[in-house]
């Protein structure tokens, strides 16, 4: 008898003109994941079912392939692949960006990856996020959207719930970055590896970055969540949150903890904690700015509390994985 596994499921979005190539390129991808989760012969792993879903210019999309059939789930995640004859702005049909919409709204992570990040930024989501897109759509991305903070020089901003990437064939980083978050890293390597394709994520290395659990079902949890995220955890408190949630204090703790298994003020750490290690890898701002920067009046604490999720103190991280000189300090 098998092992009878959870099942996550991917929504791949084909639209008109999507990079097919992508989408059966993440179909594989995960497949290959699959098939090296089942070695383990690990229950507490799940079973990732990816599917396809047809987009047209008046309807929502519909569900068109299941890669293991079974009954109708939410989306653990909906990944948007590029296209190669450039996808412009304004040119999304109002169906789909209200289904882009709902999907995230019923906790699904977004991932859309070059050009596919136009739809995401369509959709209002991206608004006072950040997010990357390709070079040659950089400068009218910025423009179109200015609520949006571009660096069109990442190769990927992973924002939790919604990541972009800037790169044509950036799928496999991004499917890679699903395969860490909901089966680890170690097998994420593997899969890079029997893949042949470089995996060089900082995550793999220095612990996962944080994967916010979404899909609970709790919509009060789940509105501060999305909350928290957009505003990268900064000067917030217990009853700000509670407010949010629209909740009494004690039922927001005991909900809240149940929903995410982290304490509001663990899961604001991890918040803080993940937009300080982007900032350590592409800028060269100083730690103690840094700290200011992500909410912590003091450096000292922000200094132990990175190295208790990451292991390294920031420095340590900043030497292993930045891609800038870090500043002179006088």
């Amino acid at each position: 008898m098998g092992i009878e596994r959870a099942v996550a499921e991917l929504g791949v979005l084909i639209y008109p003109g999507a990079q097919m190539a992508a989408v059966h390129g993440l179909t594989d991808l995960f497949g290959v994941a699959n098939r090296i989760a089942a070695e383990h012969q690990s229950a507490q792993l799940p079973l990732l079912r990816v599917s396809h879903w047809q987009a047209d210019a008046e309807h929502a999309p519909k569900r068109i392939y299941d890669s293991h059939p079974a009954p109708d789930g939410a989306l653990i995640a909906l990944l948007i692949p590029p296209s190669i004859g450039g996808f412009s702005e304004g040119q999304a049909p109002p169906a789909l960006i209200r289904w882009i919409r709902q999907q995230h709204a019923a906790g699904a992570t977004l991932g859309g990856v070059c050009v596919g990040s136009i739809l995401l930024a369509e959709s209002g989501l991206l608004d006072g996020r950040s997010a990357t897109t390709h070079w040659t759509s950089a400068k009218k991305f910025a423009e179109r959207y200015p609520k949006i903070t571009l660096n069109a020089d990442k190769p990927i901003v992973d924002d939790g719930d919604l990541i972009t990437t800037a790169g044509l064939m950036a799928w496999s980083e991004l499917g890679l970055r699903l395969v860490d978050r909901l089966l680890g890293p170690s097998i994420a390597t593997s899969t890079a590896r029997f893949l042949v394709i470089e995996h060089s994520d900082s995550a793999s290395e220095c612990g996962s970055n944080f994967a916010p659990i979404l899909g609970h079902g709790d919509a009060a949890i789940l509105k501060v969540q999305h909350w928290l995220q957009a505003n990268g955890a900064v000067e917030v408190s217990l009853s700000v949150m509670s407010q949010q949630a629209g909740l009494e204090e004690r039922t927001f703790l005991r909900r809240f903890r149940a929903a995410t298994g982290l304490k509001p003020t663990e899961y604001c750490q991890h918040l803080r904690v993940g937009k300080a290690r982007e900032m350590l890898e592409f800028t060269n701002g100083t730690i103690d700015h840094i700290a200011w920067s992500v909410g912590y009046s003091d450096p000292s604490a922000f200094r132990v509390t990175f190295k208790k999720i990451t292991g390294l103190t920031p420095s340590d991280y900043r030497a292993r994985f930045g891609v800038t000189a870090p500043a002179r300090t006088l």
